[in-house]
C-alpha cells in the first residue's frame, strides 16, 4: 500500500470525525486525494478502519452493551428493550440502504453532492440550535420506541455521503426532544449496529482487494483510529454541556468549498 504515515493520518481523521457531526467521509475524501491515496484499494482500507472507531465506542460504553446481554433492573435501556430500540433505530437506513446503495455510490460519491451534503448539514445545525426548544428526554433510559424510531428515519439521511451520520441523528434527536447530551450518547450506541451492517457488506465485497502485505498498513490505521475516537468521545461528551454544536456547523461551511475545490475525481 502507501507510506505508513498516510495510514496514521488517515486513521486520525477517521477517529477524530466519526463520531462528530461533521462527515468522516468529506474528511477521508479530501485527504485521499492531497494524499494521492485513491481507487478501489484506499476505499476498501477506508472502510476497514471504521471498525476501530466502532470499537472504540464499544469500549467506551462497555457497560451499556453489556446491560443488553445481561439486563440491569434500574436501567431501561438495557436487555431486549434495548435492543429493541437500536433495532427500531438501525431498520430505517438499513433497508433504505440496501435498496439504494448501488445509486448511492454511483450519483452521490462526487465533490459537488459531498460538497452540498456538508453545507445542507451545516444548515441542519443551525436551523436546530437557533429554534432549540425545552428538553423532554434527559437520559437514555427515557428514550422510548417512538424516539427510538424518529431518530432511525433521521438517520436515513447519513446516506447522503457527506450528511454525516452523527450530525443526522443527534440533530434528529434533539429536534424528536431530546437533550444534547443525551442525544449525543444515543447516537453513539446506534451507530455501532449500523455500522457494523454497512462495513461488514462493504468489506465482503472488496476484501479480496487486500492482501497480506497489506496487513500491517491497516493495523496502522486501525490502532490509530481506535484510539483518536476515544478522545474525541470523550472530549465531545464533556464539550456538551458547556457549548452549542454551531462550531460544528461553521466548520462544515468552511470545509465544504475545500472539498469541492481540491477533490478531483
Amino acid at each position: 500500500m502507501a507510506p505508513w504515515y498516510i495510514a496514521v493520518i488517515l486513521g486520525l481523521l477517521e477517529g477524530l470525525t466519526e463520531f462528530l457531526p461533521v462527515s468522516s467521509t468529506g474528511h477521508l475524501i479530501l485527504a485521499g486525494h492531497l494524499l494521492d491515496f485513491t481507487g478501489p484499494k484506499a476505499d476498501t482500507f477506508d472502510i476497514a478502519i471504521q471498525l476501530g472507531a466502532i470499537l472504540a465506542v464499544v469500549v467506551l460504553y462497555r457497560d451499556r452493551f453489556w446491560g443488553l446481554l445481561r439486563p440491569h433492573p434500574l436501567r431501561r435501556f438495557s436487555g431486549r428493550r434495548g435492543i429493541l430500540l437500536l433495532f427500531l433505530t438501525t431498520l430505517p437506513a438499513l433497508v433504505f440502504g440496501f435498496l439504494t446503495h448501488g445509486l448511492i455510490k454511483r450519483y452521490l460519491f462526487g465533490p459537488m453532492t459531498v460538497a452540498l451534503a456538508l453545507f445542507v448539514g451545516a444548515l441542519f445545525i443551525l436551523a436546530v440550535e437557533l429554534r432549540r426548544r425545552r428538553p423532554r428526554t434527559y437520559a437514555l433510559d427515557e428514550i422510548g420506541p417512538g424516539l427510538a424510531l424518529g431518530i432511525g428515519l433521521f438517520q436515513c439521511l447519513a446516506l447522503w455521503p457527506g450528511f454525516s451520520r452523527a450530525g443526522a441523528t443527534i440533530m434528529g434527536a434533539m429536534i424528536l426532544g431530546a437533550e444534547r447530551k443525551t442525544a449525543a450518547e444515543y447516537s453513539f450506541l446506534a451507530a455501532v449496529p449500523v455500522m457494523c451492517a454497512a462495513v461488514g457488506y462493504d468489506l465482503l465485497k472488496s476484501w479480496r482487494l487486500l492482501d497480506t502485505g497489506d496487513l500491517l498498513f491497516l493495523g496502522i490505521g486501525f490502532a490509530v483510529s481506535f484510539i483518536s475516537a476515544w478522545a474525541a468521545v470523550k472530549t465531545f461528551i464533556g464539550m456538551l454541556s458547556r457549548f452549542t454544536l454551531r462550531p460544528f456547523a461553521w466548520y462544515r461551511l468552511a470545509l465544504a468549498p475545500l472539498v469541492w475545490l481540491f477533490w478531483k475525481p
